[in-house]
């Protein structure tokens, strides 16, 4: 379980196969630090185990379906990922509940800044629109965002400074893909 508040921008460093599967090394200094061997981390909002530690890197297999589901089989080398440890009880939660299970990924539309504020049009598949609740929460790319319209298949969130400067949302634009979960609570609804 994770909050959606994102503790550090890692790197790529490097992607390759073991099998079916895929590898990714990821530098990483603040979420490096306590990091352990088959803790859960929050990559783009995925949760991946950590399978080994290096200096300054983290190493991760996906399955399959998690590189088919999520944007992480695009990633090329030294691109920019949001990485969150996982939430220990007695935490603070200063975001939402997010599980790191991608529902589907989403394609920016759009980004553009309206009354001096930044937003962002994702567009869905419109079978998951249902999940798009005004004033809900929504993780994007694993970050914590309130969803503030939907229409049609297209849902926006407007980003403040903050969090454009310490996401992956200050280098990805239209056309870009990003994972996509919808709040727990609204797909019990």
């Amino acid at each position: 379980m994770f909050t959606g508040i994102i503790e550090e921008l890692g790197q790529v460093r490097n992607i390759s196969r073991n099998g079916n599967n895929t590898l990714l090394e990821i530098k990483a200094t603040k979420v490096n630090g306590d990091a352990e061997i088959g803790d859960s981390i929050s990559v783009n909002g995925a949760c991946l185990t950590v399978i080994k530690k290096g200096r300054g890197s983290l190493f991760f297999e996906a399955m399959p379906e998690t590189i088919k589901t999520t944007n992480l089989g695009s990633l090329g080398s030294v691109e920019k990922v949001n990485l969150e440890r996982s939430l220990k009880i007695g935490d603070r939660l200063s975001g939402h509940f997010v599980t790191g299970h991608i529902d589907c990924t989403g394609i920016i539309r759009k980004k553009d800044y309206l009354n001096s504020n930044l937003c962002f049009e994702i567009a869905v598949p419109s079978e998951f629109m249902k999940y798009c609740l005004p004033k809900g929460s929504i993780a994007v790319d694993g970050i914590s965002l309130t969803l503030a319209d939907k229409k049609s298949n297209v849902f926006s969130v407007y980003i403040i400074p903050h969090t454009l400067k310490n996401t992956t949302l200050g280098f990805k634009g239209p056309s870009n893909k990003v994972n996509i979960e919808f709040d727990i609570l609204a797909k019990r609804a």
